[in-house]
């Protein structure tokens, strides 16, 4: 995979988001398809330990279970979620803030998946439930351990490969959540604990007028 440049939303303001802790400067966009993006932006939030530590406290972690197909399952991770990102603690509110002004989406909730070791995981999906309009931006920040996100197509075909470290943001544009799927897979290798927090927006919850 090759990414490229950021060419759209430029840094102005870099200055003052530096003083906020989060930098856009690295970032790389990968054009997947006409419609689609995936942007990664390395090192993106300054301090990333030290919100790892404090997400990883939080009482409310809980293991969920789902139908699916014919059966209920056990979810293969850990989930807290703030359907009002007021409710969120004070650090990911200011975050939900920077990335609206960086993209030009009110994300006003946000859930966090906790992969515990190399066993848990999230198998191929795409955020229907959060993103219904056919093009929308939808930005994941990595804390902790790194660990493999894949993108493929929906109708198949081959995956594209990122490894977010602790503090990096990847961000799905475009068509990503309808025309691609994405997922973090179970690994050989031990793997301490990874936090994802995925930031979403009531308006992009909605489908297309």
């Amino acid at each position: 995979m090759t990414d490229v440049p950021l060419p759209l939303f430029g840094d102005e303001d870099g200055a003052d988001r530096a003083r906020s802790g989060v930098s856009f400067a690295a970032a790389q966009r990968l054009r997947l398809d006409e419609h689609s993006w995936v942007e990664h932006v390395p090192g993106w939030l300054a301090g990333a330990d030290d919100l790892f530590a404090e997400l990883l406290a939080l009482p409310g972690w809980e293991q969920r279970r789902r139908r699916m197909y014919d059966e209920v399952v056990t979810e293969p991770r850990l989930t807290a979620e703030y359907p009002d990102v007021r409710a969120a603690p004070s650090r990911l509110r200011e975050l939900a803030g920077e990335l609206g002004e960086h993209y030009g989406v009110d994300y006003d909730r946000l859930w966090l998946n906790l992969y515990r070791d190399q066993r848990d995981s999230t198998g191929w999906h795409g955020d229907g439930a959060s993103a219904r309009r056919r093009e929308c931006v939808v930005p994941v920040l990595s804390l902790g351990a790194p660990r493999h996100f894949l993108l493929r197509p929906t109708e198949g075909g081959p995956s594209r490969r990122l490894r977010p470290a602790s503090g990096d943001l990847v961000v799905m544009g475009g068509r990503c959540q309808t025309e691609w799927r994405h997922c973090v897979p179970k690994q050989g290798a031990a793997s301490s604990p990874r936090i994802s927090v995925n930031f979403a927006a009531s308006s992009q919850a909605v489908p297309d007028p």
